[in-house]
């Protein structure tokens, strides 16, 4: 009767130990889909066309000047001053630039009259912020006018999130402007 009550038990405890070993794995298989969806699925970029006008009746642009973005990640400091991390640093209204000279046209440094109807005003601006589990994405539009009659061509909307903010504003920028090129719809 010992024996059997002895054996039992052991039975009981291979049992216990079998189910801790599957309730760790349970519980590090939903940490591990938390932190993948920290990754914020992003909304789908917006684009707005106006006045039946489209990218494709212009050659020239002229893109508002911007502020850059700095941030860091990893950084700490204390009263002799700051260390480690990496520093990133980007201009919105030159990655604007970068994208439109890659699709054929030309940057103009200010609206001459004599091409105002071939000219576009491309101007940038960050819209929103948008909390999405571990962290957050930055929304920014991209506003493209006629500089002739001053009226909307299209604007563009999308969300970025990467490691830092100007990772975020970097991201969001190529994303707003690609539905504009990927489709050939200038």
């Amino acid at each position: 009767m010992i024996m059997n009550i002895t054996g039992q038990m052991v039975k009981n405890y291979k049992f216990l130990e079998c189910m801790k070993y599957k309730s760790l794995l349970a519980i590090l298989c939903v940490a591990l889909s938390i932190l993948a969806s920290g990754c914020a699925s992003m909304r789908p970029p917006v684009v707005n066309t106006y006045n039946n006008d489209s990218i494709a009746n212009y050659k020239y642009f002229y893109v508002s000047p911007t502020g850059d973005y700095t941030s860091s990640t990893g950084v700490y400091g204390n009263q002799f001053g700051v260390y480690g991390g990496r520093t990133k640093s980007i201009n919105p209204s030159t990655i604007i630039s970068g994208i439109l000279f890659n699709n054929g046209y030309i940057q103009v440094n200010e609206v001459n009259p004599k091409n105002a109807s071939e000219t576009m005003v491309v101007t940038f601006g960050e819209t929103g912020r948008r909390n999405v589990n571990l962290g957050y994405t930055i929304q920014v539009t991209i506003q493209f006018i006629s500089a002739a009659t001053q009226l909307p061509i299209c604007t563009c909307t999308a969300e970025g999130q990467g490691e830092t903010e100007a990772d975020d504003v970097r991201k969001a920028i190529q994303r707003a402007l690609e539905p504009l090129f990927s489709s050939d719809k200038k």
